[in-house]
């Protein structure tokens, strides 16, 4: 049986001197240059110093989420390890919420702390080659064989499934019903026979997406994330905190890809022509408004799941990260052309700004696409922000079976 339930309340609200009284008990029983990386993390899941947001006994204290800010900053004062969060961002920001909201008790049990400490990564097995915008109109198929599903079908652009050992995986389980009816949601190991990743090599020169073939895959039922037929509503919420993960990052003022060009343009005062100074102002502000919307998000969030907020913040990401990355090239001249590495790499983790001009120009025009594209959230913004009239939808109340493809 799936939980939606609430946020599970710590015996007594801690305050910040609980929690570095915490903080200290941990170090003090872990050292983190005595012991082994993992195992720390491991006791810091285990003292609920992971994500303080979340409850007791899954790696949280069931408190406001805002503090774990405080936890984060004294553990990396004292140089603790952390759990490489670019390496397993999928599953912290995509798979973890959806397994707190809508998995059963024994799965939050099984997935969470190892997610957590990045011994099992996760990927996310939604679009394909003819539902990327329109994801309600999957096709990949899993049919019921007793107390297991047989999966078929492929998946697309799926980032780090080349590393991962579990896999989010929205199916199609009934297509004589409505397209947003017939879905069903699964946690997929990646490891089973019939799953097939194969790379896709991007204009960066490395391969950071997939495609994923499934053949005759056979998942248990016990890794069945919500009720069957549930699926829409289950992939609506991980989609949701994918636009927070990917939008609503915290960064200080002037961070991320607008501190590379602050850099350059303090370092080269012969760019500060009228035209350049112009147009980096324009940048600035706009990063500025992005970040204080970002911890406005954060602060909203704190209370329960996020909303269509977050489609806005991952709009506002994706057209800044594209302009500023292009500034950047503009400042360095042909300096910013240069590219010293087209060889095909398979990276271990997700970085949207990198450490190079050229790299993060190239890398960021896949800002537009990743987690909604940028006119299905303007459609988001539009109807659920703004209140503005839906567009005409014919195919609601078709099956899915009968729609063309």
């Amino acid at each position: 049986m799936t939980t939606t339930g609430p946020r599970t309340p710590a015996a007594a609200d801690p305050t910040t001197a609980d929690l570095l009284d915490r903080v200290q008990s941990l170090l003090a029983s872990h050292p983190p240059a005595e012991v082994d990386r993992l195992d720390f993390l491991r006791a810091r899941f285990d003292a609920g110093l992971a994500w303080v947001g979340y409850p007791v006994g899954l790696g949280g204290l069931g408190i406001p989420r805002e503090l774990q800010a405080v936890v984060d900053a004294a553990l990396a004062a004292a140089g603790a390890p952390d759990n490489s969060p670019r390496s397993i961002g999928i599953g912290l920001g995509m798979a973890a919420p959806t397994i707190l909201a809508h998995g059963s008790d024994e799965q939050k049990q099984r997935w969470l702390r190892p997610l957590w400490t990045g011994e099992e990564v996760w990927c996310q097995l939604f679009s394909e080659p003819g539902a990327g915008s329109d994801l309600a109109a999957l096709g990949t198929r899993a049919v019921r064989d007793g107390d297991e599903w047989v999966v078929n079908g492929q998946k697309v652009w799926t980032s780090m499934a080349h590393e991962a050992r579990w896999g989010i995986l929205v199916t199609r389980t009934d297509p004589d019903v409505p397209k947003h009816a017939g879905m069903t949601y699964f946690g997929c190991d990646m490891h089973v026979p019939g799953v097939d990743v194969r790379p896709l090599r991007q204009a960066t020169g490395e391969a950071e997406f997939n495609e994923v073939f499934l053949t005759d895959v056979r998942l248990p039922d016990t890794d069945r994330i919500g009720e069957v037929g549930n699926g829409w509503r289950v992939a609506t919420g991980t989609l949701m905190n994918e636009r927070v993960a990917i939008g609503g990052q915290s960064a200080p003022r002037e961070g991320g890809m607008l501190g590379m060009v602050t850099s350059v343009w303090r370092e080269r005062p012969e760019l500060r022509t009228p035209g350049l100074h112009s147009e980096l102002m324009e940048q600035w502000v706009r990063a500025e408004a992005s970040r204080i919307t970002g911890e406005r998000l954060r602060q909203q969030m704190a209370a329960g799941t996020p909303g269509p907020e977050g489609s806005a913040a991952k709009l506002m990401f994706s057209e800044l990260n594209q302009r500023l990355s292009g500034l950047l090239l503009e400042l360095l001249g042909e300096q910013g052309l240069a590219y010293d590495d087209w060889t095909m790499r398979r990276p271990k983790e997700v970085h949207f700004h990198g450490n190079r001009p050229g790299y993060s120009y190239l890398r960021a025009k896949g800002n537009s696409i990743e987690g909604g594209t940028t006119e299905i959230l303007l459609n988001i913004v539009a109807e659920r922000v703004l209140g503005l009239p839906g567009e005409m939808r014919v195919d609601k109340d078709v099956p899915w079976k009968d729609l063309p493809r």
